[in-house]
């Protein structure tokens, strides 16, 4: 009678363990956490593999190609406010003559300008100068090889358009 006693108590002793019980709950917080992380993981890689929608993007009216002559430039301001330098390059009536550019600097945001007389964009706030095709030439944005941003255009019936994003 008392093995049948002894034994009795020690599965008692077992099912009632506060060490099992621990070993138990810290293992169910591990896996847990192991599966919140890999599952943040999982959902990272999902957002750099299948990236948002670009944004809507519209054709608009900019100017008729008559009224705008050689080195002229124009200032477009988007719908989602972007400002854009659209400027003539040459006379031959086709989109190739047509440029548009972002009109912000990328190095610190400031206003850049189309100077005719050097056929360059120029930022005023730390010297920084760009080509006609908008490709850092001095300053700090030629340091770092940041390049103003370029719009589409197409030339329709004698009047210019750009692509812009509407958001």
């Amino acid at each position: 009678m008392t093995n049948h006693t002894q034994a009795a108590g020690s599965c008692e002793q077992e099912a009632s363990d506060p060490s099992d019980r621990r070993s138990f709950l810290s293992m169910l917080t591990m896996a847990l956490g192991l599966s919140g992380g890999y599952g943040a993981l999982a959902l990272m890689a999902a957002r750099f593999l299948y990236p948002a929608k670009p944004p809507a993007r519209q054709w608009m009216y900019v100017a008729a190609i008559g009224g705008l002559e050689q080195g002229g430039s124009v200032l477009f301001s988007a719908p989602n406010g972007q400002s854009i330098s659209v400027t003539r390059l040459a006379e031959d009536g086709v989109v190739e003559d047509f440029i548009a550019l972002s009109s912000i600097c990328p190095h610190l945001g400031c206003k850049v300008h189309w100077e005719t007389q050097n056929r360059r964009f120029f930022c005023p706030c730390h010297n920084g100068a760009f080509d006609a095709a908008g490709e850092a030439v001095s300053g700090p944005p030629a340091d770092s090889h940041q390049n103003l941003a370029r719009f589409p255009l197409k030339v329709e019936n004698g009047n210019l358009f750009i692509e812009v994003p509407l958001a």
